[in-house]
């Protein structure tokens, strides 16, 4: 293949996330009627869809597609299909099936490439021990794939994301900087390091971290993706009558991510997180424009983001990385005010 898959999304606002605000809007005031089986749908801020089959077993349904962020076809298959996953791993489920979605532009890009990046999708699935049933395909004048997923969980022992408990220790099983990264990779400025640590990162499935995390009693949990760290943070405290305390020294990044935001280059999802959700940082001033645009970074195929007891947090830390999750623990759920409180050596 001569030319690059970033090259059909570089020219184009085709692809790009909502941002959360206007996804608000979109779904003010609509409703459908009360079912009773309906645990989680998209009246919450829930990772997934939960509908109750019975006493033992629920549905847990999502979707997520996007158009290339990485020049490798494969790599983007598999990428696309583990952020896809990721959803029913943080609600504590178990993926089962899949369903492909193909935007392709056929008159200006090989089928092979198509072909491997199906490949690199079915490599993640059979990692994850998850079907592909079937999907369906557009013309389209960019590309975009992606998967929507079927998982089954308890309907007594699915994880939400914002029913923290006071006390509990955050911790994230990813280090950040993706959305930075791929910024750059576009601009032709990201260096072989960054670049291979972001893809090694967005390629790694997130269901060893959520096999770990079901041994233990988790009281909230999130993927970290298009909203950023600070703006799922955000929806992890809605409603909850807790905030959160972070620790920004205690969070990993990617190599070059704060390289590149310093030189300016962020992604356009960055400032539609920061615009809606700002306001619910302390001090975000002097915190600096730097900081936040970190954290406020919109991220593929994140980590998990957990609220776990004080007393085992260390311990589900190192069993994580007994199996090779570079996991930590980087903050707090506080009571009070549903604020973020984000700390530093100079605050």
């Amino acid at each position: 293949m001569s030319d690059k898959l970033t090259r059909y999304t570089k020219f184009s606002g085709c692809g790009a996330k909502l941002g959360p605000g206007l996804l608000d809007q979109a779904l003010c005031e609509l409703t459908q009627p009360d079912f009773p089986e309906l645990l989680a749908d998209y009246r919450s801020a829930d990772d997934a869809g939960i509908w109750k089959i019975n006493d033992e077993t629920a549905l847990v349904q999502t979707v997520d597609f996007f158009p290339p962020i990485v020049d490798d076809p494969f790599s983007f298959g598999r990428i696309a299909a583990a952020n896809a996953l990721s959803d029913v791993w943080a609600m504590g489920g178990r993926p089962i099936t899949a369903l492909s979605i193909v935007a392709f532009p056929v008159e200006r890009i090989d089928m092979e490439v198509l072909r491997r990046i199906m490949a690199g999708a079915l490599d993640a699935l059979k990692e994850a021990g998850t079907a592909l049933v079937g999907g369906h395909s557009i013309k389209d004048e960019e590309l975009k794939f992606g998967l929507a997923v079927t998982g089954l969980v308890h309907p007594e022992r699915f994880r939400r994301n914002n029913t923290p408990r006071p006390g509990d220790r955050l911790i994230l099983t990813k280090s950040i900087g993706t959305g930075t990264i791929n910024r750059a990779l576009k601009a032709g400025r990201a260096s072989d390091e960054a670049v291979d640590s972001a893809v090694a990162s967005m390629s790694t499935l997130n269901g060893p971290a959520a096999a770990v995390l079901s041994e233990y009693d988790v009281s909230a949990c999130t993927d970290v993706t298009g909203f950023g760290l600070l703006g799922h943070a955000c929806e992890m405290i809605s409603g909850s009558g807790c905030g959160l305390s972070i620790r920004f020294e205690d969070i990993r990044l990617l190599p070059g991510a704060e390289e590149y935001v310093a030189e300016g280059l962020v992604p356009g999802g960055t400032r539609s997180n920061r615009n809606y959700r700002e306001r619910f940082i302390a001090d975000s001033d002097a915190l600096g424009k730097e900081r936040l645009n970190l954290l406020f970074d919109p991220q593929t195929s994140g980590g998990l983001m957990a609220a776990v007891p004080e007393s085992r947090a260390a311990e589900i830390v190192a069993a994580m990385k007994k199996t090779g999750i570079s996991a930590f623990e980087f903050g707090e759920v506080i009571p009070g005010d549903e604020r973020i409180e984000v700390r530093t050596g100079n605050l």
